[in-house]
This record gives C-alpha cells, structure tokens and sequence, in this order.
C-alpha cells in the first residue's frame, strides 16, 4: 500500500523585475506581516526613480523580503541597508547578498527601525519605508528621518500603505511627488528638504 505523502511546503518567492539581475527568483521567509511589494507596483515605483536610481545609496527599512532593496541594487544603487526585526528575513537576505556577489554593497541589520535611525546611520539618498500595515509605523519613520537628519539634499522616499488608512503625516519639507493605488496599496514618492525658493520668500517676507 502505498503511503500518502505530506503536502510539500510552500515555497515564497519573490521576482527581480529589471537590471542586472532581472528575473531572478529568491525565496523569502514567512515571517507574520510581511507583504513584498508587487511586481506592479515595484515596476511603477522604479520607473519614477530610473532619474535618479544609480549610485544611489538606500535604505530598505522594515525590510522583510528585500525586495524593494534588491531591486534597487540590481537596477544600480551603490548601497543599500536592510532593516528588519526578524531574524529568518534578516539571515535569508544576507544569504542572497552572497549568492549575488553583492554583499559589499549592502549589509543587513537585525534591529527596530526606531533603533537603527536612533544610531546615527550615513544620510540616504533613497529611503524605502514598506511596514506591516495597521501598526502606524509610518509616521514616526518619516519623523525620525526627518529627525536625525538621515536625508540627502533632494532624497526621495517611498512609502507603502493600505488604500484604507489615508495619506500618512509627514514632515513639513516634504513634498509629494507622485501617488497611485493598486488594490488595496496606495504608494506615495516624497521629495524630502523641499526649501521655498528665494523668489518665494521675497514675495512674502518669509517662507511660503
């Protein structure tokens, strides 16, 4: 009699949409909460940074799959930090950095992002802020940046969130530069430092 076999585990994976390593597949923890960004979206959202994407140095906060930082790494940004809390996701991402040959243009951190920023990190040019959603985890991401001075002249910042929750508070030199929703996502691009132009102060008298 032939035994029955067991259902095979579910394999997740995740898909490399453009550059150097375009269409290659990498496996990414269960880990509770994490949701990688769509190919869709991430198609969209690498489109609007194609201007600006190369030798730019990145932040992947609440990392989980990486998948926002790996793209940004094989469409040719110099580095990349990944910040996540949990280890599986933590310890399968610097596994692929090493299949990739890329691991000295990255590195991986175990750690909240409330700590990371707290520590004091080199300033970004592009900073990706994806979190589980409903544990208002933006906002205070988007302070502390803003907060710790973590931001370059002209950085951009993705932030990923359910359609539901409206758009997140972000600091006052924020300035939204592009927005859409797919599904129940909405994805929003922020020019962080946005200074009123010496034209508009002399107009008013002080910044508009």
């Amino acid at each position: 009699m032939a035994r029955s076999r067991k259902p095979a585990a579910t394999r997740n994976t995740l898909r490399i949409i453009g550059g150097q390593w375009r269409g290659r597949k990498l496996a990414f923890a269960s880990v509770p909460g994490l949701r990688p960004t769509t190919d869709r979206v991430r198609e969209t959202l690498f489109n609007w940074l194609a201007p600006v994407i190369h030798q730019a140095r990145c932040l992947d906060l609440f990392a989980g799959s990486g998948a926002l930082g790996l793209e940004a790494l094989s469409r040719g940004a110099d580095y990349c930090d990944f910040v996540d809390l949990a280890a599986p996701a933590t310890e399968q991402l610097a596994a692929h950095l090493a299949t990739l040959g890329a691991a000295a243009r990255a590195r991986c951190h175990r750690r909240a992002a409330a700590d990371f920023l707290q520590g004091g990190p080199q300033p970004y040019d592009i900073v990706f802020i994806d979190p589980p959603f409903g544990r208002d985890l933006v906002e205070p991401a988007c302070a502390q940046l803003q907060a710790m001075h973590l931001l370059r002249p002209d950085a951009l910042v993705y932030v990923e969130s359910a359609a539901g929750e409206g758009p997140p508070a972000v600091p006052a030199s924020w300035m939204l530069y592009r927005e859409k929703i797919a599904g129940g996502v909405s994805y929003r691009l922020f020019k962080a430092n946005c200074l009123p132009s010496p034209a508009d102060t002399a107009t008013t008298g002080r910044p508009s």
